[in-house]
């Protein structure tokens, strides 16, 4: 080989090593549902390319099953999570390698809905009637304190597993409330089918306020530096969405067109003041008021440490 061709082979080799040296690093994000604008923030950090700017390659994988997202995720076959911030304190329970490293959405979402021109007008009204919910996990623990404030338990109404038919339900009089309905989605979607709701929202009535979505890692990877650019990634999102709502909805429904009816147009709106303007900020004090609360409710048996199962990545 002659000195010139040496050289070529020598500066393409570079070129190959450098390439590899600031390849992607590859993330799989399940999510806790089939793509909707709760997951706006990663779908504009994606489409904006604000993700490739921080040398990451995401994938957004909605899950089959929605409670399998976190399992997978603690097994290594995923690495993020979107979940729950009270189905992470039951995880915890069950000693899964989970850490929480980010905040999607920084309230609650999920209400007590009953219809506007129903028999219910307060929640005392509710005794020796029917309330709906869709998968059993907390429902007890949040009726028995939102009945709590009206000065009745869980056992003043019969709960009635309506699997994800929530507003069909409610709109049939199959049940007289409905505990799992979002207040950005079903309360839209009543007002759609000329049947309005009222919500009681838990975070008003007993229920400590929380963090309805959150993501997660395996514990050995929560400082992963990878993990911290996704962070970040979403940050820059969230704040694009803020400052220009009607720019994002665009690039979302451009993303997925089969989203672009009213339902999902004014669910996308009403959450925009929901998303984690500061997602890797974490507030120590709400998840142990939340712990707290799951213990006296006897859902968890002690309060962990919130080190041991959330950080804030740097």
């Amino acid at each position: 080989m002659n000195a010139a061709l040496r050289r070529a082979a020598l500066a393409l080799a570079l070129v190959l090593s450098a390439a590899e040296a600031h390849a992607a690093d590859k993330l799989t994000v399940l999510l806790d549902w089939f793509v909707n604008p709760d997951h706006a923030p990663l779908v504009i950090a994606k489409e904006k390319g604000l993700f490739a700017s921080r040398d990451l390659d995401v994938e957004l994988v909605a899950p089959s099953d929605a409670s399998a997202p976190p399992r997978l995720v603690a097994a290594g076959q995923a690495d993020i999570a979107v979940t729950y911030q009270p189905d992470l304190m039951l995880n915890v329970k069950e000693s899964l390698p989970l850490t929480r490293v980010g905040t999607l959405i920084e309230t609650p979402l999920n209400c007590l809905i009953v219809l506007k021109d129903g028999p219910i007008k307060t929640l005392a009204d509710l005794k020796g009637r029917k309330v709906s919910y869709s998968v059993a996990s907390l429902q007890e623990a949040y009726i028995g304190a939102i009945l709590g404030s009206a000065g009745l338990t869980a056992k003043d109404v019969e709960m009635v597993n309506v699997n994800f038919n929530l507003t069909t339900a409610l709109m049939s009089g199959q049940v007289d409330a409905v505990i799992d309905g979002y207040r950005n989605f079903e309360l839209t979607q009543l007002a759609i089918e000329g049947k309005p709701g009222i919500a009681f929202y838990p975070e008003e009535h007993g229920v400590p306020p929380y963090d309805e979505l959150i993501y997660v890692t395996k514990t050995d990877r929560a400082k992963d530096p990878a993990v911290a650019r996704f962070v970040a990634a979403v940050e820059e999102a969230t704040i694009f969405m803020t400052n220009h709502p009607e720019e994002a909805w665009q690039i979302f429904v451009k993303a997925h067109p089969d989203l672009d009816d009213r339902l999902n147009r004014t669910a996308f709106s009403d959450t925009l003041p929901r998303f984690a303007k500061r997602p890797a900020a974490l507030d120590p004090g709400r998840y142990d008021r939340f712990a707290a609360f799951l213990k006296e409710r006897g859902l968890i048996d002690t309060i962990p440490p919130v080190e041991s199962y959330a950080i804030a990545p740097r």
